[in-house]
Formats: C-alpha cells, sequence, structure tokens
C-alpha cells in the first residue's frame, strides 16, 4: 500500500505540473522587443513591439523558477491572481558596457530580444536589470493582453531553409539548439552546414554534455549573407551580413558580437530554437557569450572547437570566466559580493557551488585565487579549465555539475 501511495503521489505531482503549462499559456512564442538605454548614472527599459510565433520550445516545467539568477530576470505574473507563471534569466551586453568608462561620458541603446510562452489571458511583465552587486538598478512592469491587434504575427511563411542536424529522443522535454549562419553567401551554405556538424560534435565530446545527448535537439539555419565574412572595424572593414556582426566590442579586439537582436530573430522566427549558436565565416579568432542571448564564434580559427564551447557555458549555463587579467580597471565581481554564476566564489556566501564536491574522489577541488578577472579575492574550483584556457581538454568538476543541473532543470 505504501508503495502505491508513493506512486500515486508522483504520478499527481507529475500531472500537476504538465497541467501548469495549459493552465495559463498556448503552444505558441510570445516574443517581446526592448530597448535598454542610457549611461552609468541612469538606465531605462522601453517596449519596442511584440510577435507571436508558431509553437514554444522553451521549458514546460519549473515555469516560475530559476537555474540561474542571471544579470537580469524577466517575470511574467498572471494579471488577476498576480501570481508567478513564469520566470527566466539573462545577461546583456549593454550591462557589460556600462562597465566601461564610455558610459561615463555618454549614452547609449542596445536591442534586446525575449521569448515567453503565449499568455491566454492578460499578463503582467516585469523586467529587472542588476548591476554588478546583484543589485536592482532598472525595472519596467507592463501589461499584454493576448488579444491586441497589434501583436505581430511571425514565423507563419518565409521561413528560413534549416535542417535537422540532431533530434532528441523527446522533442517535447529537450534543449533546442539553433546554428544559424552568419558572413556566409549563399554559394557558401554547404561549408557553413560542414561547420555547424564540426561545432555540434565538438559540443558532444565534452562532458557533461556527451552523456546527455539525446536531450539535445538541434538546427543549423541557413540565413544567407550579401557578402562573406565579418566587419573589424579597426581596419576599416565593414561588411553586409546577415546579423552585422562585428570584432572590435567596446573597443577590444577579439570581442566578436551582433547587436542587432530583433535581425537574429527575425531570421529563426517558426525555427524550433530556445538557444542560439552563431557561426561567423572569418579566421580571425574571437567570439562572445551572453546567458540566454546567444553564443558567437568564429569557425575557421585552429581555436574554433574549444572557442564555440566556451562560449556556450556562457550562453548556455551562465558559467563565468576562469581566467584573470594582469590588471583590471573596474572589478566584475566586487570582493565583497558572493557572484552568482555557479563556477567562481568570493568565499562571502559560498553554500550551494562546489562544496559537495571538496574532499571527494577528486582531491584537486578546493580554491584557487584568480578568476573572474582578478588575480586576487575571487576563486574557482580546479587548476584548470574549458572555462579558463582553451587548452585545458574539458570542464572542471565544478562546471560539469553547474551544467548537468542546467540540463536536468529543462528536461528532467
Amino acid at each position: 500500500m505504501r508503495k502505491f501511495l508513493i506512486f500515486l503521489g508522483v504520478i499527481i505531482s507529475l500531472t500537476i505540473n504538465a497541467q501548469n503549462f495549459d493552465n495559463y499559456f498556448i503552444d505558441k512564442t510570445l516574443r517581446i522587443d526592448y530597448n535598454f538605454s542610457g549611461n552609468v548614472n541612469h538606465q531605462s527599459i522601453a517596449v519596442d513591439e511584440l510577435n507571436v510565433i508558431p509553437r514554444w520550445y522553451g521549458k514546460r516545467n519549473r515555469l516560475a523558477e530559476l537555474p540561474v539568477e542571471g544579470n537580469g530576470q524577466i517575470t511574467v505574473r498572471d494579471h488577476h491572481s498576480g501570481k508567478v507563471i513564469y520566470r527566466n534569466s539573462f545577461s546583456t551586453l549593454f550591462q557589460e558596457w556600462l562597465s566601461y568608462d564610455e558610459a561615463k561620458t555618454t549614452s547609449k541603446s542596445f536591442e534586446n530580444v525575449f521569448l515567453i510562452p503565449m499568455p491566454k489571458d492578460t499578463v503582467d511583465i516585469t523586467l529587472d536589470l542588476r548591476n554588478n552587486r546583484r543589485q536592482v538598478m532598472v525595472s519596467l512592469t507592463h501589461q499584454v493582453t493576448p488579444t491586441d491587434i497589434l501583436i505581430r504575427h511571425i514565423g507563419e511563411k518565409n521561413i528560413t531553409p534549416y535542417i535537422t542536424l540532431q533530434q532528441a529522443t523527446d522533442t517535447c522535454h529537450c534543449i533546442h539548439i539553433a546554428y544559424i549562419a552568419e558572413g556566409y553567401t549563399p554559394g557558401e551554405m554547404n561549408t557553413f552546414i560542414k561547420d555547424a556538424k564540426f561545432a555540434m560534435e565538438s559540443l558532444f565530446s565534452y562532458q557533461p554534455f556527451k552523456k546527455f545527448r539525446d536531450r539535445f535537439n538541434i538546427v543549423a539555419v541557413e540565413a544567407p549573407s550579401k557578402e562573406s565574412g565579418t566587419s573589424e572595424p579597426s581596419k576599416g572593414i565593414w561588411k553586409n551580413t546577415a546579423l552585422h556582426s562585428h570584432f572590435d566590442t567596446f573597443y577590444s579586439d577579439r570581442y566578436l558580437t551582433t547587436l542587432h537582436l530583433k535581425d537574429l530573430h527575425n531570421w529563426l522566427a517558426g525555427i524550433p530554437y530556445e538557444h542560439i549558436i552563431i557561426l561567423v565565416n572569418t579566421d580571425k579568432y574571437g567570439g562572445g557569450g551572453i546567458l540566454n542571448s546567444y553564443n558567437l564564434s568564429m569557425t575557421h580559427h585552429k581555436a574554433f572547437r574549444p572557442v564555440v564551447v566556451h562560449e556556450f557555458g556562457h550562453s548556455f549555463a551562465g558559467l563565468a570566466d576562469e581566467y584573470a587579467y594582469d590588471s583590471e580597471q573596474i572589478p566584475m565581481y566586487p570582493h565583497d559580493v558572493e557572484p552568482w554564476e555557479k563556477n567562481i566564489t568570493t568565499k562571502v556566501n559560498f553554500v550551494g557551488k562546489w562544496e559537495n564536491l571538496i574532499g571527494k574522489k577528486d582531491k584537486k577541488i578546493g580554491f584557487y585565487e584568480g578568476a573572474g578577472y582578478s588575480i586576487k579575492g575571487v576563486y574557482r574550483a580546479y587548476p584548470d579549465c574549458r572555462m579558463r584556457t582553451n587548452e585545458y581538454p574539458e570542464f572542471c568538476p565544478a562546471c560539469q555539475q553547474a551544467i548537468t543541473q542546467i540540463i536536468n532543470f529543462y528536461t528532467k
């Protein structure tokens, strides 16, 4: 009888979780475009445009929970009851830009795009951005009514050509990744597909991705560019490409990003995706990864394999960089605040990170000073890691544990 009651309790729990999505949402995606603007002293958030897209490819369980805190959060509440019915976290280039000197003397605007399941009824959506002390610095709450005639319908026709590289065992409970071409002309799409397959195999050569490979659904999206390559502002080279990516982001030579997030999501409309990996047709070293926004990497440099995996550590799992600079003008991680990232610590509040691994099978796990760009005051768990150097062949135990937790959060 006891076993039967336990079994019945599990069934009831699973049923409640399964019904939770259907109680508040339909199987479509609401895409909300925002503009983040301002400077170091004042920031603002404005709604730009709303779009509805067929099918929802994000989480369907644990809708009000967050796997990681992030540098910002989007929270959806049922308008009538005030109940939180969906949450997600993210980071943005705008928040990173605020740490640079340029933000002290000028104001800029950045595009940002967020995906939520399409609500059945009116909802209140709150977006907040946080500083490096984990404090909310600006917040916006706005109302969305699903019957609003100005919500644009996209992704129903003229869908960008794509191929499925790998189908998950359970496509309803999996992680959807889209590789998208940048700087590949129509005549170079065969090269893009080869690069996407190589990037995919590179990812699954690393644990724990290898172990959970069957939980990932992966497509390659053939977004065509009019010119081959990418822009290099420091050399005066500007290319007309699908996503208008460029090196020299924030005047850093190897920082390769795109600021055109609306274009990015326009190319992807109607395609099964949640996590995005942009492959850039260049042999110059560079890349970037932003939590729940995108991972971007060059494809024809010898370090392509480790870089595309490293950047996915940022964009998918919210892992921090574990290397340090000789001198850091503005500390990204104040030493009196515990970082939210699970693979670094200032020892201010270490609970919930890798304390369960210390003293276990691998005796090297502990505290190694020099991480999060700081030589002193910030610690990593292991001598080396895929999040520290390109040469190290795997993720450290702390990163593997953090990635596993994220995968299980979305799929288990």
